[in-house]
């Protein structure tokens, strides 16, 4: 058995990067009273679209490993980010064509696989294209900017941690 990861709650394993079932545990988050999952890896997502209310996603990636199968995902405006969640602009946080780093939190509905969320600074856009079709650098925390034209976009950017950086 692998050890526990984002297939504990996938139907059949079958998001499980060695192919097998994982065992899964969910756990009661310090503080608060919703259940919160206990997760080994990051996924990678692209967006398909966006409302006020939720982007859709792609999943492509669980960890390092890419998926044979499409699986889709939500991320709700309220799992954007940790603090002020009624502050949250969905439209300024992702735009369709982004790559975005989180994690899976729940099943969901029948129409979105996985809720998917970004709460955390490691999560969030990891690459974003400007309209100029460039690929944008990260200035701040929420701003991403166009090396080509130098304009600016919103972004709920990732803080990527030095391990995933490639050399």
């Amino acid at each position: 058995r692998c050890p526990p990861c984002v297939t504990c709650t996938a139907p059949r394993g079958r998001l499980c990067s060695c192919g097998k079932p994982a065992g899964g545990r969910r756990r009661r988050a310090a503080g608060s009273g919703s259940r919160s999952a206990k997760y080994k890896h990051q996924e990678q997502a692209g967006v398909c679209s966006i409302n006020s209310r939720f982007a859709k996603v792609h999943i492509l990636y669980v960890g390092s490993t890419p998926l044979k199968s499409t699986f889709r995902g939500t991320i709700r405006k309220e799992d954007i980010r940790a603090t002020e969640k009624d502050k949250v602009e969905v439209y300024k946080s992702f735009r369709p064509g982004d790559i975005v780093l989180a994690k899976v939190i729940s099943l969901g509905d029948a129409q979105s696989n996985y809720l998917l969320s970004t709460a955390e600074n490691e999560l969030g856009v990891v690459v974003a294209r400007s309209e100029a079709g460039v690929q944008m650098v990260p200035i701040s925390w929420c701003e991403m900017q166009c090396p080509r034209t130098h304009t600016k976009d919103f972004r709920k950017v990732a803080r990527v941690q030095p391990q995933f950086l490639q050399t």
